[in-house]
């Protein structure tokens, strides 16, 4: 999938479309900022930097200060394929975040959201 197109989209472009599509759900940009940053890294200030800057998806990942190492917890389909045997790294991380940003919408507790590794018991 190397050179896909939505690896140059502006992700200040889709960012508006995750927004609109939670509150169509009753949910909030602050839900959505929340999973941005619980995958990325991100605070809410370098969040609006990045959108103001327009970066593409390639460097909004690879600027991104901490991916989650979580992350390989997302699992599930998005656009009809199971993000967990997504290859290429980059589409692999733009579709954890429509996965996140569909459960937001979805109305899925954010504690399920945010991946956390099972408890080992003792």
């Amino acid at each position: 999938m190397a050179g896909h197109r939505i690896f140059t989209t502006s992700f200040a472009s889709v960012y508006p479309l995750y927004i609109a599509k939670a509150e169509r759900k009753g949910h909030s940009k602050a839900e959505v900022d929340q999973v941005i940053t619980w995958l990325t890294g991100y605070d809410d200030d370098a969040l609006a930097r990045v959108v103001a800057d327009e970066a593409d998806f390639e460097t909004f990942f690879a600027d991104a200060p901490a991916m989650n190492s979580n992350a390989s917890l997302i699992t599930g389909v998005i656009c009809g394929v199971r993000v967990e045997e997504i290859e290429d790294p980059l589409m692999q991380q733009i579709r954890y975040l429509d996965k996140l940003v569909d459960e937001v919408a979805r109305g899925k507790k954010m504690t399920s959201i945010l991946r956390q590794p099972p408890v080992p018991k003792i």
